[in-house]
């Protein structure tokens, strides 16, 4: 089985997220899609910035789930 990360890019400012962004490769395991998801929220923080963080109350949520490919 294979799964899917999903992104989600979120303002409490706002109050809304934006849609979902499903990552392009696949991982074989629960545990690497959740540890790359892990990482990749890092990443994506630190490429907003601080700045725009505090300013806008952004945050980041993710989730893994099993792919309907074969």
């Amino acid at each position: 089985m294979k799964f899917v990360l999903s992104l989600i890019i979120c303002s409490s400012v706002a109050g809304d997220c934006m849609p979902p962004y499903e990552w392009p490769e696949t991982f074989r395991t629960q545990y690497d899609c959740l540890m790359f998801g892990y990482e990749e929220s890092i990443n994506k923080m630190k490429e907003v910035g601080k700045v725009d963080v505090n300013k806008y109350g952004m945050f980041l949520k993710f989730f893994c789930s099993p792919s309907n490919s074969i």
